[in-house]
């Protein structure tokens, strides 16, 4: 008897030690299902090595802003190219002849050229000293200065902004070169009875964050920028209404969903540029609650910056704003989470992932330039992630799971890395990149041979089979369908036209990408 209760016993204790067991095991495996990569990651301190993958898609993504370039060229070294569009602006007594052309076409249109210039500014603030490190800057300086010598002459008084070159109904009805342009091209503009606040706040934002590229270079031109971003940023915000309402004949290339974004996002840099802490309190305490959607993740965006402030606004949260009150500081918490909740929504593994994806893993929110939402989202990712490096922030939350800064760059770099290739169809959607690239791209000037004299009526090109007898070098097309597939032909616009405002978030990203460093915590 007594030992069949010793027995007894000892198998009651083993049953209580494998339960207890595997209490302990469950619960260590769901601590592990809900961290990921929570290791404190080293301050990347100075530029480390060179990813050679990224320098040399750098490198090409970069030389599609000198294939964009409108006016008489300088140092020219794209062959096909020539000098163009000389006497734009010349009707209103201003030399809009350089900027840039916007994608295969030729207009000039204000909106997202000077978004383009904002986010090649903040690329070259935050990773400047990584494209120094690639030799990669001097020409991200100057597609930048070619942009805002344009903005500059495009805001000849204080309360006019000229938002637009060409006509595009016109424009669209011909096949040419640019150098060979026949067709009017006539100016469009706001001013105080035609508001267009948010094209008036995205060029204060554009010319406020250059004004910190060019401080250290060139300082009177800095000077000059900052003015007219104030100036700009007065006139948006005293005489608003949307530039599509204004002017209805927008609303079928470029048509705004709304300003409140832009001025939210031209205060923010107007803060960075500036240290006036009117513009941190503009954002935050005055019309943070009422004109950032706080909480809602968004899609960042020529035409949205909501996602882009609330990053940028991150910045101060991290890195502390000296002066602020705690209402302003709880504005930027609110911007912080909200940004966070960006991040959330992009990484697959977290509870709240978009499940707008392709099977290749690529983001895809829209049939029509596809590329634009990934390669924008993952350049708010890496940058995201460097601003948790940088202030040792190891992980943030999403719905009760754990993710590293890491986890931020991985995500990132599968994004630029099925954009250089590693995709269904094998193919780079970065022209100019890999041995696989599109033949077809939707571009006048790439499509018409140079010494081609074709007039406006240069269609046969347009229906050519043949590939494009000019390499547009740099551009990146509008990219796949949601089944990861892509039809490489001209008459294509939907997946074969690129845009230089995809191409400026597309070298943040490959900046952001090519080595690790600190960034700046402050711009100025």
């Amino acid at each position: 008897m007594g030992a069949s209760k010793y027995t007894k016993g000892c198998t009651g204790w083993l049953i209580v030690l494998v339960v207890a067991a595997l209490v302990v095991t469950a619960a260590v495996v769901a601590i592990r299902k809900k961290t990921h990569h929570a290791e404190v990651l080293p301050v990347p301190g100075p530029p480390g090595a060179i990813t050679q993958k990224y320098a040399e898609a750098l490198s090409v993504a970069l030389q599609f802003f000198q294939v964009q370039k409108s006016g008489k060229l300088v140092n020219n070294k794209i062959t096909w190219r020539g000098d163009s569009a000389l006497d734009d602006g010349k009707e209103e007594g201003v030399d809009l002849s350089k900027g840039m052309y916007d994608a295969g076409d030729h207009m000039k249109f204000g909106f997202p050229m000077a978004f383009t210039a904002t986010v090649l500014s903040w690329s070259i603030l935050e990773y400047g000293d990584q494209m120094k490190a690639a030799k990669h800057l001097n020409p991200a300086l100057d597609a930048l200065q070619w942009i805002t010598d344009y903005l500059i002459n495009a805001h000849p008084s204080d309360d006019v902004l000229i938002v637009q070159v060409g006509d595009p109904d016109v424009d669209h009805k011909c096949w040419d070169r640019p150098e060979e342009m026949t067709e009017k091209r006539p100016v469009t503009k706001i001013n105080k009875k035609t508001p267009g606040t948010e094209v008036a706040a995205e060029t204060a934002a554009a010319m406020a964050a250059a004004s910190m590229v060019f401080k250290t270079v060139n300082a009177t031109y800095s000077d000059l920028l900052l003015q007219h971003a104030q100036k700009l940023f007065t006139f948006a915000d005293t005489y608003r209404g949307s530039y599509s309402v204004s002017i209805p004949q927008v609303q079928k290339f470029y048509n705004s969903t709304g300003y409140l974004d832009e001025l939210l996002w031209a205060a923010s840099w107007l803060y960075h540029a500036t240290g006036d802490q009117t513009y941190l309190s503009y954002v935050t305490v005055q019309n943070g609650n009422a004109f950032a959607d706080w909480g809602r993740p968004t899609w960042f965006s020529w035409d949205d910056k909501r996602a882009g402030t609330q990053v940028l606004l991150s910045r101060v949260h991290f890195f502390g704003s000296k002066e602020s009150s705690n209402a302003e500081q709880k504005g930027l918490q609110m911007y912080r989470k909200t940004a966070e909740a960006v991040m959330c929504g992009l990484l697959p593994d977290s509870p709240t992932a978009t499940k707008s994806r392709t099977d290749g893993g690529l983001i895809w929110i829209d049939q029509w330039n596809s590329l634009q939402h990934p390669v924008a989202a993952s350049f708010l990712a890496v940058v995201y992630s460097d601003y948790m490096l940088t202030s040792r922030t190891s992980e943030m939350h999403c719905n009760g799971e754990t993710f590293s800064p890491l986890d931020l760059r991985k995500f990132a770099m599968a994004q630029a890395d099925y954009i250089l290739g590693d995709n269904p169809m094998k193919m780079s959607y970065l022209v100019g990149y890999g041995s696989n690239y599109p033949q077809q791209v939707h571009h006048r000037g790439a499509s018409i041979p140079a010494n081609a004299n074709t007039g406006c009526k240069g269609w046969q090109w347009l229906k050519s089979p043949n590939p494009n007898p000019n390499v547009a070098t740099g551009a990146l097309v509008g990219g796949p369908f949601q089944n990861d597939s892509f039809i490489d032909l001209r008459n294509n616009s939907m997946q074969s036209e690129p845009s230089t405002y995809s191409s400026a978030s597309l070298v943040g990203l490959l900046s952001g990408l090519v080595t690790t460093s600190s960034v700046a915590q402050s711009f100025t």
